[in-house]
This record gives C-alpha cells, sequence and structure tokens, in this order.
C-alpha cells in the first residue's frame, strides 16, 4: 500500500535505522534483545517485500554463496528432524538464522544511516561493561556474565569490541573517534571481566586480521586505538586484580594434569576428555553424523565401559564448534557450519581488497571479517551456535553488515 508507513522512505528508513540501533544495544543487556529484533527485522521486511526482494535479486551475484550455507543448514536439520526423531525444536536455531535474510533485504531497501548500528555496538557494549562490572564488583560474582552464561557473554562483549574498531575507520571528524574508540575499550573490558578464555583465541586471530588487512586504517588515530586495544588485553596479564594471569595459569595446569593421565574434573579436563569421545564418535559415523539423542547415549555407554570420565555427562555439547558439527551431522554437517563461516568471509575479504572503495565501505567490510574471525575463535574452546542468541547474533549482524556495505558501495559507485 503507498500510504503505509513503511513504504514513506523517510519513515522506511528511520524505523529500520531504528531497529538496526536497538539490535545490539540490547543484544546483552535485556534476555529477548536479540529474539525480538530478529522477529521485528522479519514483520518489517513484509512491509517492504517487493521492493526487499528486487534488492536482492539485483544484489544476487554476490549474495547467493552466502545465503546458500543458511538455507542448507535449515534443510539438513529439518531432514535430521524427520530422519532421526529429533525434538521439534531444534529446526528453531537454523530457520531463525535463515530468516535473518529479511535483515538484509530490509537494509537494501530501506537503504539506512550505517551510524545507527555503530552507535548501537557503541551502546551495547558499554551496557555490557556496566553490567558484568555491577555483578562483578557489587556482587562480588566471580564469572559475571549478566543475563548469559559467563562465556556466551563475553564472547558476543568482545564481538561488539571489534565491530566497535571497525567503526574508527568510518570517523571522519578526528574528535568523533572517541566514541568507537569508547566503546571498543568496554566490549574488551566487560569480555575481560567475564573470564573467558575463549575469547582471547578469537581475539588473536582478529590480530591477524589487523596484520593482513592493516592498509584499511587509513586514519594514525584508528591505527594508535587498535594497537591500543591489543596492548590493553596484553596488559590485563600483569595486573593480578584482573584474574587473567590467574586464569592462564590454571589453564595450562588443568591441560597438564589430563595429559598425564589425572582428573578430567576441571574445564579444560572436561573439554580434552570431551574432544576424546568426539574423534571416537566421528570415526564411528563420519558422514552423516549421530545426532545429539545418539551422541549423549554413546556417551553413556562410554562413561559405563570406563573409556570416559563421568563429568562429561555435565555438559551439554563437545565445547567446540567444528567437533560438533561433526558428530552431529558427520562431513555434510561440519561443510555447511564451515560454509557459514567462510562464505562470509570471502565476501568480506573480497570488499577489502576493493582498492577504490571507501572508508564506509571498508569500515562494513572489516567489522564483518572481525565479526567471523571472532565467531571461528570463540568456537574452538566453546559451541556459540548451541544458543539461540549466539546463533541469531551471528546471523544478523553478518547480513546487517552486508547489506549496508552493498548499499555504501552502490552509493560510492552513483557518486563517481
Amino acid at each position: 500500500m503507498n500510504n503505509s508507513l513503511l513504504n514513506r522512505t523517510p519513515s522506511k528508513q528511520a524505523i529500520t535505522a531504528i531497529l538496526m540501533f536497538l539490535f545490539p544495544f540490547l543484544s546483552l543487556v535485556t534476555p529477548f534483545g536479540v529474539g525480538l529484533c530478529s522477529f521485528l527485522f522479519l514483520i518489517a521486511g513484509v512491509f517492504v517485500l517487493r521492493d526487499g526482494n528486487s534488492a536482492l535479486r539485483r544484489h544476487w551475484p554476490s549474495l547467493r554463496w552466502v545465503i546458500l550455507p543458511f538455507l542448507l543448514n535449515f534443510l539438513f536439520v529439518l531432514g535430521c528432524y524427520l530422519l532421526r526423531d529429533h525434538a521439534l525444536g531444534a529446526v528453531e536455531k537454523p530457520v531463525r538464522m535463515l530468516l535473518a535474510v529479511s535483515a538484509l533485504a530490509l537494509v537494501l531497501a530501506a537503504k539506512p544511516d550505517r551510524k545507527a548500528l555503530w552507535w548501537g555496538v557503541i551502546g551495547g557494549a558499554a551496557g555490557a561493561l556496566l553490567l558484568v562490572g555491577y555483578q562483578r564488583v557489587f556482587l562480588d560474582m566471580d564469572r559475571p556474565g549478566g543475563l548469559l552464561n559467563a562465556i556466551t557473554f563475553g564472547d558476543i562483549a568482545l564481538s561488539l569490541a571489534l565491530l566497535a574498531l571497525a567503526a574508527t575507520v568510518d570517523v571522519r571528524a578526528h574528535r568523533q573517534v572517541v566514541w568507537p574508540a569508547l566503546g571498543a575499550v568496554a566490549g574488551l573490558v566487560a569480555s575481560i571481566m567475564t573470564g573467558t578464555r575463549g575469547g582471547w583465541l578469537g581475539l588473536a586471530l582478529a590480530a591477524l586480521v589487523f596484520v593482513a588487512y592493516g592498509h584499511v586504517l587509513r586514519s594514525w588515530r584508528s591505527r594508535v586505538m587498535v594497537v591500543s586495544s591489543f596492548a590493553l588485553v596484553v596488559a590485563t596479564y600483569f595486573i593480578p586484580a584482573t584474574g587473567v594471569q590467574e586464569r592462564v595459569h590454571q589453564g595450562v595446569a588443568e591441560a597438564t594434569v589430563w595429559f598425564d593421565g589425572g582428573s578430567a574434573f576441571s574445564n579444560v579436563g572436561t573439554r580434552l576428555e570431551l574432544w576424546k569421545a568426539a574423534a571416537t564418535m566421528i570415526e564411528e559415523a563420519p558422514l552423516l553424523g549421530r545426532g545429539e539423542a545418539d551422541y549423549l547415549q554413546a556417551l553413556k555407554e562410554m562413561v559405563a565401559a570406563g573409556q570416559l570420565d563421568p563429568v562429561v555427562l555435565t555438559l551439554p555439547h563437545f565445547h567446540n564448534e567444528s567437533l560438533q558439527a561433526l558428530v552431529t551431522g558427520g562431513v555434510v554437517g561440519f561443510a555447511i557450519w564451515a560454509g557459514m563461516m567462510l562464505a562470509p568471509f570471502m565476501f568480506f575479504a573480497h570488499a577489502l581488497r576493493e582498492r577504490k572503495a571507501s572508508a564506509q565501505e571498508f569500515a562494513l567490510a572489516l567489522a564483518g571479517i572481525l565479526l567471523v574471525t571472532g565467531y571461528v575463535g570463540f568456537g574452538l574452546t566453546e559451541v556459540i551456535f548451541w544458543s539461540i542468541k549466539g546463533s541469531l547474533f551471528y546471523a544478523l549482524m553478518v547480513f546487517l553488515l552486508m547489506g549496508l556495505y552493498l548499499n555504501a558501495k552502490e552509493s560510492h559507485l552513483q557518486g563517481h
């Protein structure tokens, strides 16, 4: 309808911008933020269905290979549900991740101001720091995690920090760089406060990204900000009050005990015990895996046979994203999961190689590649896709950044 609120361009842009702001802003400070925003993106996308479909078709050659793994993920899990008698709830995550494409279509159709997302990221990181800071200082919680578990909270907080770092590339006025800089610091400190160690691996991969694509940091202020952020993380190791040094030494000690044949009753020991079990299960069902119900039963049988420590039955998954995919879906499931990582990575990596791209394009592409590499790093010691929030945050942010990048590229080409 021509008189529809969303079909009037200013309102369409404003509503989309508000949703883009609320998504990262509410992601960690509310229990419903990510899920609510995913539904709102979907509903808003219905009102611009014609324009959204037209935009998707226009950009389809560059979008199809990114959307395809999300579609295959849904179809594969649906097939497993039908053939393996899984609970219907198993289909929820893949279908909602696929429907996150609605955010991409909405952004392409409405062409909102990308700064709304940046401000949402900055605000979300600041809110995350206030929340876990309160829990750590006033409630004396050793591993604060806001309204989530400490690991998922810390990983998403670190993702917000990396996105804020990318936003420094998109700042024209020198004085304004302080806001994304503060967002980056807030997200980093919030992640450190949770005590999660898996985030450090994501940060290490992010450092490699900056080494490989350092040319996108055209401003010396951006370079200083990036170096300072990583220096801050390194410095926390030498400050006993942060607990980082203790966590590092604890991890090394727990791994040593397990390799020496000792108890697996520790965070690292339990993970290593689970990974040993995963290797056996992958060998037994390499092509299509065995599904969640079957692998839990297999774990119980291995414990009963004395092959595994009973501690493995206290955790719901294998604490490694790729092993989880291989055990539950075999080589096929792993290929689909890898596609959801690799396809966005290639999309954003190709964008970063564009020599004549604008600062806005560089910032959005850098944000995308940092998000993907961060999630790959998190997945080395955690199954962040296990939770709805972790899954939807990734899918929505990937598609939002893709849409904003394509808008910026289109605007840049039209400006010439």
